[in-house]
């Protein structure tokens, strides 16, 4: 088939390598523009157009597919291509009708979740931030809604119970191109069973905003973790500010000092809101590198008593 490839981030590169590598021929990629990084603000290619470029795809970087001239661009692109398919992943655009109904085979979607749960932009996060212990990749035929297409081929996997949004991303992100691989053949074969999405069991997953990484240790040990699994938590210690990338709750309980105290210095134990106790195991500190927290004690005097936040 004539595939067209439209993805941004890394979670989408899998998906691309396994189209380079099938017998599909990838007529072009689409992804979002350049953005300006770093203190030079220099100008960094996303993820799939660097891929893309090293394999000498031809990249479009429109602004928009729904509006303006850069629309009107795309779209007489994409006519000329005459694509059997159109395979977006983790893309950032809402494609219109007319794009939706251009390829013989229409579009399809990878999403990392188990639809109709957690659709939206941050699905690996809110899964984590809820404390889910089941996740997955779905394929779906694209609709104009929001991730409210036909589902076509489902993957799931157990979530750790100490597992972090960079792990479970980089699995996913590898199961979603098991999963396009899966659905290609289908679609090859005519074995295809598209099934409707049961609204009544869906749930959105907005943008994460970064007040949401605070840490508050007047909730549960639980909510804590989940926080630092699911958007990487943040607290001050000793005036700077600490973020926590990975953590763990210990199997014991402190209801004899105030919430946010330090319980023990050598592992960095804090208590939390309902007497349990979250471990972080790898910090930064502000100016600082991320260390596991072994390391990161080493050079930093840690006191039981202590209060973060």
């Amino acid at each position: 088939m004539r595939v067209v490839f439209m993805g941004t981030p890394d979670f989408a590169v899998p998906c691309l390598r396994m189209l380079v590598e099938s017998p599909h021929e990838v007529v072009a990629v689409f992804t979002q523009p350049d953005k300006p990084k770093g203190r030079g603000y220099k100008m960094i290619p996303t993820p799939v157009k660097a891929f893309a470029v090293e394999h000498g795809f031809d990249v479009f970087q429109p602004l928009s597919l729904r509006k303006g001239e850069d629309a009107e661009k795309s779209f007489g692109i994409l006519e000329n291509l005459s694509p059997d398919l159109i395979v977006v992943t983790a893309y950032g655009q809402i494609l219109p009708k007319e794009i939706l109904e251009l390829p013989k085979h229409r579009c399809i979607n990878i999403h990392a979740s188990l639809l109709p749960k957690y659709r939206g932009s941050a699905p690996i996060n809110h899964c984590l931030l809820n404390g889910e212990t089941e996740t997955g990749v779905t394929s779906m035929l694209m609709a104009e809604g929001l991730d409210t297409g036909d589902m076509l081929i489902k993957k799931s996997t157990p979530i750790g119970k100490n597992e972090n949004y960079q792990e479970l991303y980089s699995r996913l992100a590898e199961m979603g191109a098991e999963v396009l691989a899966e659905t290609l053949t289908a679609i090859e074969n005519g074995t295809l069973s598209p099934r409707k999405q049961d609204d009544s069991q869906s749930s959105y997953s907005p943008m994460i905003r970064k007040e949401m990484s605070k840490l508050d240790f007047l909730e549960s040990a639980e909510k804590v973790h989940n926080t630092i699994r699911g958007v990487t938590g943040f607290t001050t210690l000793q005036g700077k500010r600490l973020k926590v990338f990975k953590s763990e709750i210990a199997d014991y309980y402190n209801n004899e000092v105030e919430d946010g105290t330090v319980v023990n210095a050598e592992n960095f134990a804090v208590k939390c809101g309902d007497g349990r106790i979250v471990i972080f195991n790898e910090v930064q500190t502000e100016g600082g590198k991320r260390l596991k927290t072994a390391d990161f004690l080493r050079g930093k005097k840690l006191s039981v008593g202590e209060k973060l936040g």
